[in-house]
């Protein structure tokens, strides 16, 4: 497939490019603030992270596909075609605000680009979460012939090691702004700890809803929280819907159902902290893992944002999507040439957190992959724990089995020649490989077991140089 990148020249709002009365939203269409006020409530606020305004930044929902908008509710699907919505925002506004000094004069953490983010007030839920290390991967380069590869390391995420802490804090400080004492979520894993665990530190009870043949660790890794955790038996996808029927008959606050439009946003955070970590310009090729596609698409939409605002320099950029072969519909249709995501009843891979049979984004992951030049590519379990080996082996990164999906799938895609060698790559690795030990225990050989006896040691050693 030819490469099309998206060109992003876009000129930072001018100081009086903005009325006292309205403003342009991000179609440039323009929305009278009473209304706004109507919809989202318009007091002042002080932000600890360093600024203060006399209203939010984030303005109201709107409607993916019809644009109709929407009040700042607990609300996720359009009542007319049934789009999703998603948060939009004063961008003229925020671009009065949002400066390179003023994001550098800020705590390190996700919330440094709060004026991006959908809450009404300063955050209170994973005041911590995000800023992970952008690592410039040389020896893995060197291994994949390519001349600049770097790894956004999000299996440092606090607190649970994942990309997840960073939607679920967004997710977390709109509920509390809600009033709403009681958060769930149907989740993979990823999700599941996440919520647990943030919903822990903001005092707030948690049920939690997963594939009950999940890895024993992810399981673990929320039971510890005090959260409820309950099995269900079934695919991922017979869990969502569940999730969607508790959702109407309890009014609890879903963070991938009812506060989907906020909890989304917060994977944009990983596209703005990448573009910053590369001294404000955009990575020529960034390969994502695809689950929903929602990442996909957020951090696109990041890189977007940062381009109307000025806060990234002008360029070309191409995202590419990676799936398991075992639960592959997003690559599938791209392979196929057609924009029909053919859900997969029963998937059948190690990569259990990517393993979403009816992705919820995936028409917009497949729409933004074809505007930007990219594509996707999958691979099967075998390559996914080569991949893992070979990122640990030359980077010291352990990342779960999506991280292995995301290396194997630009592995492939760099050999074929649909990324360059010769022009930046980010891989964005999500989860840390703690998670998924399950998935490659039996293909990293065993501990060499001596007596305490130097002779034995010196044995030992002799025979690992000579076989090394």
């Amino acid at each position: 497939m030819p490469r099309q990148p998206v060109s992003r020249n876009a000129r930072r709002p001018g100081a009086n490019s903005r009325s006292e009365e309205a403003y342009s939203d991000e179609d440039g269409e323009s929305v009278n603030l009473v209304t706004l006020a109507t919809l989202g409530g318009m007091n002042e606020y002080f932000n600890p992270l360093g600024f203060m305004d006399k209203r939010p930044f984030f303005s109201h929902l709107r409607c993916r596909e019809c644009g109709r908008r929407y009040p700042k509710e607990a609300v996720h699907v359009c009542e007319f075609d049934f789009g999703p919505l998603e948060a939009a925002y004063d961008y003229q506004a925020v671009g009065q605000t949002l400066t390179r000094e003023k994001i550098l004069s800020r705590p390190p953490s996700m919330w440094r680009y709060r004026e991006l983010l959908p809450i009404d007030n300063e955050p209170t839920v994973g005041l911590q979460v995000g800023f992970t290390p952008l690592v410039p991967a040389r020896r893995l380069a060197q291994r994949l012939g390519v001349n600049e590869l770097y790894v956004k390391n999000d299996t440092v995420n606090y607190p649970t090691l994942s990309f997840k802490d960073r939607v679920v804090a967004v997710a977390l400080s709109r509920a509390k702004e809600f009033g709403i004492d009681t958060v769930a979520c149907a989740s993979t894993g990823n999700l599941a700890n996440s919520v647990a665990a943030n919903a822990a530190s903001a005092g707030l009870r948690s049920f939690v809803l997963i594939p009950a043949d999940l890895e024993p660790s992810k399981i673990l890794g929320s039971l510890v929280f005090g959260t409820n955790v309950i099995g269900i038996q079934g695919a991922y996808d017979q869990v969502n819907r569940l999730c969607s029927e508790v959702a109407g008959k309890y009014h609890w606050g879903f963070v991938n159902v009812n506060l989907r439009p906020y909890y989304a946003e917060g994977s944009k955070t990983m596209g703005f902290e990448i573009i910053e970590q590369l001294g404000w310009r955009l990575p020529r090729h960034t390969v994502v893992c695809m689950a929903s596609g929602s990442l996909l698409t957020k951090i696109h939409k990041s890189f977007n944002e940062f381009s109307k605002l000025g806060l990234a320099e002008p360029g070309d950029f191409s995202i590419y999507g990676a799936q398991a072969a075992g639960c592959s519909p997003i690559s599938t249709a791209i392979k196929n040439d057609t924009e029909v995501v053919r859900p997969v009843p029963k998937p059948q891979t190690i990569a259990k957190s990517l393993s979403i049979g009816t992705p919820a984004d995936g028409y917009y992951a497949i729409r933004t992959m074809k505007e930007t030049g990219g594509t996707a590519e999958d691979c099967t379990d075998e390559e996914i724990v080569d991949a893992i080996k070979l990122l640990a082996e030359t980077e010291g990164i352990f990342a779960e089995t999506a991280g292995g999906v995301t290396v194997a799938c630009a592995l492939k895609l760099i050999e074929s020649g649909r990324i360059p060698r010769n022009e930046s790559i980010v891989l964005c690795i999500t989860g840390h490989g703690l998670k998924t030990q399950e998935a490659i225990v039996d293909k990293v050989g065993k501990a060499k077991l001596i007596r305490p006896n130097l002779q034995e040691f010196e044995a030992l050693v002799e025979h690992s140089l000579q076989t090394t």
